[in-house]
């Protein structure tokens, strides 16, 4: 007779949580096509207000989540109390916000953006993710946040901007941070993000502590994609709904000769070639640079990236193949986010 082995107390506890009849209201700021928001959803939170610039992102959110809570927002142009006063707008009146989730936009920190500089204008949309926060908890009471970004924030030059995130931060919260590399939670991808998690100043005696690794295999490329069949190639009348099997699993058709071939050169952005045996290199795409699939013969579909990023055959992401691959590129991979996401249910609202 094969042994069950027994549910950890964490387990235990977020799943009490999650079958409860109590969700944890959300804000999700900078939330893009919702990859953050998907592994909040899973883990029991419930998402009441979602904002991001990108209009495209807004209509992939909204297709996938109800009740259009995802709004066109420019945060930095718009002050904290009208983003509360828009956040709230709809809200049951005995109903609070208990939490902020959001990754601003790190193109200023990004490796991949060779022109990047500490004094880029996008920095300062960290900054007033904080300044929202802090709004919220005055307002609100908001117990906890979550922020991610890319781990070049941390690099020598912008020590003086970092420090002045963590006094913002600091200012309600006592704040945790974290590199995380999601290939140790079950995604096929070798991508470093760092979080910061703030949880409201005097709620955690001991201290908040972020999930810990899978043990076992790492996931690989294979264990998602060699299944699939061939994607469509893009052609100026196609139409979404005409692609079988899935509405993103389409990609440019190949013209570079070395698609004939299938031998990539070594090194470079542009023609960087998958391995079916290791995890993918970062989903972090220009619109040319898209990874190649590991037959050689051509680019990864979209609907693959978003695989290699987390997502469910079910999500579905809107726009051109800009707009698309920008959508992919920026995600927080889902399983990540559901991980924090759980850390966050047992240790702020279910106690150690």
């Amino acid at each position: 007779m094969t042994s069950i082995a027994p549910e950890t107390l964490m387990d235990k506890k977020v799943s009490e949580l999650q079958s409860s009849t109590h969700k944890p209201l959300l804000a999700s700021l900078f939330c893009g096509a919702g990859g953050l928001d998907v592994g909040f959803l899973r883990a029991g939170f419930n998402v009441g207000f979602a904002a991001d610039y990108d209009s495209a992102a807004v209509n992939s959110y909204n297709a996938n989540h109800a009740g259009e809570r995802a709004k066109v927002i420019d945060l930095l142009e718009t002050s904290a109390e009208d983003v509360y006063d828009l956040a709230c707008e709809g809200q049951p009146e005995n109903v609070r916000f208990e939490g902020i989730i959001g990754g601003p936009p790190c193109q200023g920190f990004s490796r991949a953006n060779v022109g990047r500089c500490h004094s880029d204008p996008r920095n300062q949309l960290a900054l007033k993710y904080a300044d929202i926060v802090n709004l919220f908890h005055e307002r609100a009471g908001i117990r906890f946040f979550v922020f991610e970004n890319v781990p070049e924030i941390l690099a020598k030059k912008n020590v003086d901007f970092l420090k002045g995130l963590r006094e913002s931060l600091s200012k309600n919260f006592d704040i945790y941070e974290q590199e995380i590399n999601a290939s140790k939670f079950g995604v096929a991808q070798l991508r470093r993000r760092y979080f910061i998690v703030g949880v409201a100043k005097g709620l955690l005696k001991a201290g908040f502590e972020f999930p810990l690794p899978d043990n076992g295999a790492v996931k690989v490329v294979s264990d998602f994609l060699s299944n699939l069949p061939d994607p469509v190639y893009y052609s100026f009348k196609l139409a979404p709904e005409e692609i079988p099997y899935h509405r993103n699993h389409w990609t440019m058709r190949p013209k570079s000769k070395r698609f004939i071939s299938g031998e990539m050169p070594v090194g470079g952005r542009s023609f960087i070639k998958l391995e079916w045996d290791k995890p993918s290199r970062t989903v972090a795409y220009g619109n040319r640079e898209i990874h190649i699939h590991p037959s050689g013969r051509r680019r990864l579909s979209i609907y693959e990236a978003m695989l290699l990023q987390g997502f469910d055959h079910s999500y579905v992401l809107s726009g051109n193949l800009s707009e698309q691959v920008k959508q992919v590129s920026n995600a927080v991979p889902p399983p990540v986010a559901k991980r924090i996401a759980e850390a966050v249910l047992n240790q702020v609202f279910m106690g150690n």
